[in-house]
């Protein structure tokens, strides 16, 4: 493809000699991800989405120099960060070049009396927090893949944290970033602290997997470490009841950082040792000394109406020393014939546990364990996140598995009319149902996409857009 070459010539005179990667191997590995599909994929020898060429950036200079030169040439970017996503949302669907992100990185610069820190897109999650608690502070947002996501990656993917009940998702933790957008322009957009001057402007780039703009540097909310932790697991007779003492808690105007109800499949892997055979429930409350055990208090005597018994702190203590472990998955997806795969989505009160009994049902004959919980909560609704465990005769069939599994589970959220994602994105494995999803919203979104890239360079083939050039 000669417009491929000659970027390749342009860039190797603008950047550093191995800024620009073609070797077969390594378009290989840029064709995968961390989704269990991609996975498969690998191990069957299969790069269905491989790039043409990698270049590797360090500055928001170089982004946009990138990104001029492959508007000009009419070439797709695909960007990406640590290749982190269970969803796809760094695979080309377009080949041409895989922009990789994960230089795009520095010290950090704390604000004090502003409690915000700003920080390039490509530093990883767990190095920040790590450089914040040095200082008595902390994020309070904690994605399972703190320690193998960016920042920037967050704001693409519309990232939530495993605190989110009370301290909400990225788009609530993030005050001002830096895009690039297709042609090369520089934007800046935030507020301070908040504005009447039009649109919030971060929230067109927040969750737009990188379709509308690549974003270079970020400023985010922190927060003391907290003063008191008070955290205790409960068993709960149903999920229909645990459900409502979660909504009845969070409507009352309570604010636990740690909300985690599971039924009783997962229950038995959260508990260990003390699993009851019963849901499980998991809370946690922290800050001020005094608060916390005010809330702490509140909270218990909710759940004892709603027939929960408490099992102690020592549950949620070991969940907590373990909760970036993703090696289940990962482990069994390196077996032969091994998959796994986790799928979170969302509904309103009214119709999340109709969705989940639905949900349970139609995946069941498809893996040997169908383990569902309820982590992340809000007034009108909660996520419901399902993780499946399977064995079959070998990974071609593991991968008729997957596909079904993704196909049953988007069918059912749509009937019930649910949200297909809750926090890992569209990417390629919710494409096929984007524009359904969105509805007549998905008219907007096409049109600012239209506006800011005309050509459709940036990541085509997310989100429903810019399938075709």
């Amino acid at each position: 493809m000669c417009e491929v070459r000659t970027l390749i010539t342009r860039l190797r005179e603008k950047l550093a000699e191995d800024a620009v990667l073609e070797e077969a191997d390594v378009l290989d590995d840029y064709s995968h991800d961390s989704w269990p599909v991609a996975t498969v994929w690998s191990k069957l020898g299969q790069h269905p989405h491989r790039p043409d060429v990698v270049v590797r950036v360090d500055s928001a200079a170089q982004v946009a120099l990138v990104l001029e030169e492959a508007t000009d040439l009419g070439l797709a970017v695909t960007p990406r960060g640590l290749g982190s996503s269970v969803t796809g949302q760094p695979l080309p669907t377009r080949g041409g070049i895989v922009l990789d992100l994960s230089a795009l990185v520095g010290p950090p610069v704390l604000h004090e009396l502003d409690r915000t820190v700003t920080v390039p897109a490509g530093v990883r999650g767990s190095d920040l927090e790590a450089w914040l608690n040095q200082r008595g502070l902390t994020l309070n947002h904690f994605p399972q893949s703190l320690a193998r996501s960016t920042v920037g990656g967050w704001i693409a993917t519309r990232a939530t944290g495993q605190f989110s009940s009370r301290y909400g998702g990225i788009e609530d933790l993030v005050t001002a970033f830096t895009a690039v957008l297709a042609d090369g322009t520089v934007c800046q957009v935030g507020q301070r602290p908040r504005a009447a001057m039009g649109p919030d402007l971060k929230q067109l780039f927040i969750g737009s997997e990188g379709t509308l703009g690549i974003v270079t540097d970020v400023t985010l909310k922190v927060f003391a470490v907290p003063e008191t932790t008070l955290v205790e697991a409960f068993t709960v007779p149903d999920v229909d009841r645990g459900v409502t003492a979660m909504r009845e808690l969070i409507q009352a105007g309570l604010r636990p950082h740690l909300l985690r109800f599971y039924d009783a499949d997962e229950a038995r892997h959260a508990l260990g040792t003390a699993d009851r055979g019963l849901p499980a429930l998991f809370v946690g409350h922290h800050g001020h000394t005094e608060l916390t055990r005010v809330e702490h208090v509140a909270v218990t005597r909710l759940l004892v109406q709603h027939g929960a018994v408490s099992l102690g702190p020592s549950p949620v203590e070991a969940w907590l020393a373990r909760r970036f472990d993703f090696s289940t998955v990962e482990k069994l997806l390196a077996q032969p014939g091994g998959y796994a795969e986790t799928i979170e989505v969302a509904n309103l009160w009214s119709r999340i546990v109709p969705m989940y009994l639905e949900l349970k049902e139609q995946l069941q004959p498809l893996a040997d364990e169908v383990l569902g919980h309820f982590s992340h909560v809000y007034d009108q609704g909660s996520s419901l996140y399902v993780i499946l465990l399977g064995q079959a005769d070998d990974d071609t069939e593991a991968l008729t598995r997957l596909e079904e599994i993704w196909r049953r589970a988007m069918e059912v959220v749509v009937r019930h009319n649910g949200e297909v994602s809750h926090h890992h994105g569209g990417g390629l494995a919710r494409q096929p149902w984007a524009r359904q999803s969105l509805g007549s919203g998905h008219v907007l979104l096409q049109r600012v996409k239209d506006a800011l890239d005309p050509q459709h360079t940036l990541n085509p083939g997310k989100l429903g857009l810019g399938l075709t050039a």
